[in-house]
């Protein structure tokens, strides 16, 4: 597993300034979060790119500020809508090699535009199948107002999809929609390939590790048995945290916990 934290954290600064700022603080892992269309300029790819490699930064995933178009482009009946929107995230894709990610982050159609867990499966399978031909994982994040807020719309995209079915296990957003995380992890077990950590608590639902009474450790324990390959990413939004040093703290409190958990494992299977 590969503790981190997503450029999102520092909304609304810029994408390379948010990026700069947490390499700068010895931040080694991270999703990206693009912010706009002219975050991901051929001149400004390259910025990240010597920014990632200077700093030894790697990234796992990138998410999309595209995801309220989802609804009525890739869930139309207008055919060519989501033909469009699959170009369009093809452009998506193409950085993302360029950036060595791997995971594409998808909200999805919204509850108010509810399809059949069929058809959604459809439209989900033909993007997967675009992210394919570049090396990339499309990945169905539970998301509270979407149709992927509840575990049981989730087992059933694991079911229709079989292999092509990837998650990413939002603990605040599972939070919010009355789903307990490690449930979660324990129902969809090795389908989820990234992670969005934050505590929780009587603080609120999206709070620096330690702030709240998520047992994250324990949760980690399961995610490593479970998925042992996935990013697992610090998420909190700017009004979750009072500067800097919160996400440097919750980030260095996450890779010890990784650490520790991995090295108790690998004395476990060396013992004869």
């Amino acid at each position: 597993m590969h503790a981190g934290v997503s450029t999102a954290c520092l909304y609304p600064q810029y994408l390379e300034d948010a990026l700069y700022e947490l390499a700068l603080n010895g931040i080694t892992h991270t999703e990206l979060f693009i912010n706009a269309d002219s975050d991901i300029t051929r001149t400004r790819v390259h910025t990240l790119q010597s920014m990632l490699k200077h700093y030894g930064v790697t990234c796992r995933a990138v998410h999309p500020f595209t995801c309220p178009l989802e609804s009525s482009m890739l869930f139309s009946d207008y055919e060519r809508r989501v033909e469009d929107m699959i170009g369009y995230y093809r452009r998506y894709f193409e950085v993302m090699q360029a950036l060595g990610a791997e995971v594409f982050v998808f909200h999805g159609n919204e509850n108010p535009f509810a399809v059949s867990p069929e058809f959604y499966c459809e439209r989900f399978l033909r993007l997967a199948k675009a992210g394919k031909e570049y090396g990339i994982i499309v990945a169905q994040e539970n998301v509270k107002r979407c149709q992927s807020g509840k575990l049981h719309f989730l087992r059933e995209m694991s079911r229709l999809l079989g292999e092509d079915a990837h998650f990413v296990l939002d603990v605040k957003q599972a939070v919010r929609a009355g789903e307990v995380p490690v449930n979660m992890l324990h129902m969809l077990g090795s389908r989820v390939c990234h992670v969005h950590i934050s505590d929780h608590g009587e603080k609120g639902d999206c709070l620096p590790l330690g702030a709240g009474s998520f047992r994250i450790r324990s949760f980690l324990e399961v995610l490593h048995t479970t998925s042992p390959d996935s990013s697992v990413i610090l998420e909190l939004y700017r009004s979750s945290y009072r500067g800097i040093s919160d996400l440097v703290g919750s980030y260095r409190m996450l890779s010890y916990m990784i650490g520790s958990i991995e090295k108790k494992a690998g004395e476990t299977t060396e013992k004869p």
